[in-house]
């Protein structure tokens, strides 16, 4: 396993600066439990909530279906954080955004280095905000 660079954990710990700024505060961090995604949800962890619950959680592997996440995030109130690796995120911020196919009047990307935030709206999701590096 690959660990994160220098300037990807520069990236992280950046990230999770302005997350914090933006008043992030998870009380869970999931991570796929591969090194680079770990090493990165340690950075949020430092940053954002030192006493939050930080642990691997199945179901955020690149080739893995985002629907398992999703359930997990439903109806859950707590703040959630979770981190994994592209494609995945991009098809679980679709799925969470109702998106399958994305048009050109609503295009639907993740930020390569970065982060969503999203608000649960009933049994939906609206995005809030994004950041990127």
């Amino acid at each position: 396993m690959r660990p994160l660079s220098a300037r990807g954990r520069a990236a992280a710990a950046h990230l999770a600066l302005q997350a914090t700024q933006r008043g992030v505060r998870p009380l869970y961090i999931w991570h796929s439990g591969k090194l680079r995604a770990r090493q990165t949800a340690e950075a949020f962890w430092k940053a954002c909530n030192p006493f939050a619950t930080m642990t691997a959680k199945r179901g955020l592997q690149p080739a893995d279906s985002p629907v398992w996440i999703r359930d997990q995030f439903q109806g859950d109130i707590r703040e959630l954080m979770a981190v994994g690796h592209m494609p995945y995120l991009e098809r679980l911020l679709r799925l969470m955004l109702g998106v399958e196919v994305p048009t050109e009047e609503m295009l639907i990307n993740f930020p390569r280095n970065g982060m969503v935030a999203l608000h649960p709206i009933g049994d939906s999701w609206e995005e809030q905000w994004r950041l990127e590096v």
